[in-house]
């Protein structure tokens, strides 16, 4: 198969020599390609070397193929021309293609060989195509050849232009740095083959940034152009870079993208303060650290080089404040070191340095890199409360120490120009049990109450001192106060001692140790001395003997002790201690007399301090027992029954004569019930307020209604007004019983003849009265005026 390329009218020359080139080729290669589309056998491998050395007429002619990228035309790019020396142009041979983009890309005339591109091609996205041929029988399909394998290389040309892939950049550089320190390198990239002619050559240069910056051509490495550049004039470059193929040429293509280029810091300014006096003040009272005052000093700066330092160089008041750096704002803060006082020094003079701490060796010539200015500081006069001197008082006082002694002088002093008079006191909250008493104007400290060391060994009280003139100005002051001790408690034994002897124990047997304590607590030490009471010193059971040790030993004096002679003896021993005076108690020791076997060991002891006869069985003890406790319960169930019997309602040996007579059923359940009460109130309050009378047959369900009268209603022994606060609180009270008869005789009603029975608006004094007006009212109230009414001047009922 020959093979004939029609280019387009730019490529016909460069076809053609390239056609000729690849025809003398084919001599060594078309028999290998052709060969290569199926295996070989072993014969045809043998017969493979005779043929190299044979030249064969060929069958196929072979060829690669060239096109131009980006065709622009409208008819299909012809591309070359496949053709077998079996093909006599009958049209008897139908030619097929197969492989990458046959049939899309490319197409074939099956009857002429003809390859045409039907689609744009681009060098950029696909470099060559791998395509297969093969002639065949038109009219019985079968192959006329082996099938071949061959190449469409796409040809470059410069169609793209170079590309800042990691642009825009951000680069920065220190201030002030020399000419040609490096910044950042840029670089381009062109999509051409960097092999075929000047496509992928690419050239860089500077469009925007000149004079401060340049570019190296060739590297595309950015440096800077100018010296002495200064960040706190211009910070921020926004440099424009291009870059170029063909070597730069005319015609070439160009792409371009922006460098962000700052200007880092360095320390290249000194501080300066902006101004240089500082007026402050402070008040007296001003605690310690507290802020006086804020100086600054300004830095052109930023970040680590304009950190800034403070301290306090010279001035009278050095020892008095203090200057601390803020690291946030960069600011001195001047604070108090020591309490101030107006009426020591009412100014003082500070001079304050404020420096770089982070030095640049290169820029020490534009130094020095500190400054200084002056502060001036007044100190402002407040109304102070009174100051103790001493600020702690420490008494050491005796408990037997007697009441009003004065143990300590309390002084206080008002600081202030005008010296105010001060006033003591003591903080009850700290002496709640009120033993200590201080005078109100000399502040003497004295006992108020008895001291117990036992009880309470130390006392910690505030005295408060407070302005005559200015009670708010209050200062105070702890008393500590120790209770010595003094001998003022006998020693005695901490528990009831009890021992037990037996009757076979022999003499000098020791039966018990005891000890003794004392609430005291003398400074050499407890020493307690043992002896038998003056009136057991001849005791001829019992001796004792003091160890020295604050014990003592109780031993037997003889043998032969017998339970049914005296089971139990009380051995009274004498306790003295070693204070001064000497104290001493008597304690009481009790020793049982017991039987005990051969070994010691105790069997039984009787612990009655009486024998009972012998004669006597626990039976009989029982049943005296029970008799005596049947005769409590019969005596007791007698007391009750007594109890319980009627007794009158008043408990009064004087019976008025007017109780017994108002007895009547027609008045309603309230006014027959006249027990329930003492009508004798009604008659004269003022009498009845004296003697207080209970009633016995029942009593209230709910509490007396009085305890909610309010006090205000009791006023001048006023009853009226009384009853009327009572009757009104049962009638607001819906859940209150009407117990309280009294309002029952307040008002008789409407239309009733005799009005109001009540006597509480007319006893308004003590004389007598007359009723002379109850004949009046008829038969219904005969008894009542023969009781009230005239009566012989001779004798007297009330």
């Amino acid at each position: 198969m020959w093979t004939s390329g029609r280019m387009s009218n730019a490529k016909n020359l460069f076809g053609l020599g390239v056609s000729l080139y690849f025809w003398g080729l084919m001599d060594l290669t078309t028999t290998v390609l052709s060969g290569s589309a199926r295996p070989l056998t072993e014969g045809q491998e043998d017969n493979l070397s005779d043929k190299l050395h044979q030249r064969m007429k060929r069958s196929w002619v072979w060829n690669q193929f060239f096109v131009l990228e980006e065709y622009t035309g409208t008819d299909p790019l012809y591309v070359g021309k496949l053709h077998s020396d079996m093909d006599r142009g009958d049209g008897s041979i139908k030619y097929i293609l197969s492989g990458e983009g046959a049939g899309i890309v490319f197409t074939i005339d099956d009857t002429t060989g003809d390859i045409h591109a039907i689609q744009r091609l681009d060098r950029e996205e696909r470099s060559q195509y791998t395509l297969r041929a093969q002639a065949l029988d038109r009219r019985t399909g079968r192959p006329m050849e082996p099938e071949s394998e061959f190449i469409i290389k796409i040809q470059d040309i410069n169609d793209n232009e170079p590309k800042f892939l990691d642009g825009p950049y951000v680069a920065s550089v220190p201030e002030m740095s020399p000419v040609g320190t490096s910044v950042i390198q840029v670089t381009a990239t062109d999509a051409d083959d960097p092999t075929y002619g000047n496509s992928a050559r690419v050239v860089y240069s500077i469009l925007q940034g000149q004079p401060y910056f340049s570019v190296d051509s060739r590297t595309g490495l950015i440096r800077t152009a100018l010296m002495n550049m200064d960040r706190e004039a211009k910070e921020y470059y926004e440099v424009i870079i291009q870059a170029k193929d063909m070597g730069g040429q005319l015609g070439g293509l160009a792409g371009t993208t922006t460098v962000n280029i700052s200007l880092s810091d360095v320390n290249d300014n000194p501080p300066r303060f902006p101004q240089k006096h500082y007026q402050m003040s402070v008040l007296e009272s001003a605690p310690i650290s507290s802020t006086v005052g804020r100086v600054v000093a300004k830095d052109l700066d930023e970040g680590i080089n304009a950190e800034m330092k403070y301290s306090l160089v010279d001035g009278d008041g050095l020892d008095v404040f203090d200057i601390n750096t803020d690291p946030n704002y960069q600011v001195g803060i001047i604070t108090v070191r020591k309490p101030l006082s107006f009426e020591s020094k009412k100014s003082y003079t500070l001079k304050v340095e404020g420096a770089n701490p982070h030095l640049e060796m290169r820029f020490l010539n534009l130094g020095p890199f500190r400054d200084t200015t002056t502060v001036h500081i007044s100190v402002e006069d407040v109304d102070e409360p009174p100051v103790f001197e001493p600020s702690i008082y420490f008494v050491e006082v005796p408990e037997d120490v007697e009441i009003g002694t004065t143990i300590q002088i309390i002084s206080a002093k008002d600081p202030d120009v005008t010296n105010n008079s001060i006033r003591y006191s003591i903080d009850r909250s700290s002496d709640p049990g009120r033993f200590f008493y201080v005078d109100i104007t000399s502040g003497a400290l004295m006992t108020a109450r008895p001291l117990d060391r036992e009880d309470i060994s130390w006392h910690n009280i505030t005295v408060l001192a407070t302005e005559l003139n200015n009670p708010s100005q209050v200062g105070s002051v702890s008393v500590t106060v120790k209770v010595l001790d003094v001998n003022d408690n006998a020693p005695e034994f901490p528990r009831f001692y009890e021992a037990f002897v037996c009757e076979n124990a022999k003499a000098g047997q020791l039966i018990q140790t005891v000890s003794a304590i004392d609430k005291d607590d003398p400074q050499e030490g407890q020493h307690f001395y043992y002896s038998l009471a003056p009136e057991a010193s001849n005791n001829p059971n019992f001796t004792l003997r003091d160890n020295q040790d604050n014990t003592a030993w109780i031993l037997t004096r003889r043998s032969g002790f017998r339970q049914n002679e005296q089971n139990t003896f009380y051995l009274p021993i004498l306790i003295s201690d070693n204070g001064r005076p000497v104290l001493s108690s008597t304690g009481t020791l009790t020793v049982h007399v017991c039987s005990c076997d051969e070994e010691g060991v105790v069997m039984f002891f009787f612990a009655e301090a009486y024998v009972l006869p012998v004669s006597l069985s626990r039976g009989a003890l029982i049943a005296i027992f029970f008799c005596i406790f049947v005769l409590l319960v019969l005596f007791f169930f007698i007391l009750s029954m007594r109890r319980q019997r009627k007794q009158p309602y008043i408990i009064d040996e004087e019976v008025f004569f007017h109780e017994n007579i108002v007895r009547y059923d027609d008045e309603g359940g309230g006014e027959e019930d006249t027990e329930a009460f003492d009508i004798a109130a009604m008659w004269n309050p003022r009498e009845a307020q004296l003697v207080v009378k209970n009633r016995q047959d029942m009593l209230p369900e709910i509490e007396s209604l009085s305890r909610y009268v309010p006090q205000a209603c009791v006023m001048d022994n006023n009853v009226h007004n009384y009853v009327l606060a009572k009757l009104y609180e049962a009638d607001m009270d819906l859940w209150a019983p009407p117990f309280d008869s009294l309002q029952t005789y307040m008002f008789e009603g409407n239309g009733s003849v005799a009005e109001s029975l009540s006597s509480l608006q007319s006893v308004t004094t003590d004389s007598d009265q007359s009723y002379d007006y109850l004949t009046d009212w008829g038969p219904r109230f005969k008894k009542l005026a023969e009781m009230y009414g005239a009566t012989d001047s001779s004798g007297v009922l009330w």
